[in-house]
């Protein structure tokens, strides 16, 4: 299998350069999570890195680099289905559907 170095920006791996495996397309995974054990032997805490297009250096880069940046919120993203969508909050109910003045 092939690995790419990839760098990471933000967050506890801020400025290192890991060796990420590439899929059958040649790129990265487009999360990379990074599970971290508890001290006390509790339950882990997963780190999430989302990939971005890296800034090109050169005048004639070859190809799309990619590096990875911290996702503080936890998750990557990712689409947003109209059937997961969140409900709206609360209104209060009126017979005739208007609000009292």
């Amino acid at each position: 299998m092939k690995s790419e170095d990839t760098p990471f920006v933000g967050g506890p791996l801020d400025g290192r350069v890991l060796p990420v495996l590439l899929g059958i397309t040649g790129h990265p995974p487009k999360t990379y999570r990074v599970p971290v054990p508890a001290a006390a032997g509790g339950p882990p805490t997963v780190l999430v890195y989302r990939r971005v297009p890296r800034p090109q250096a050169g005048r004639f880069a070859l190809g799309q680099k990619w590096q990875y940046e911290y996702a503080p919120e936890g998750h990557a993203g990712g689409p947003r289905w109209p059937w997961s969508r969140r409900k709206p909050a609360a209104t209060p109910d009126t017979k005739d559907g208007t609000a009292d003045e």
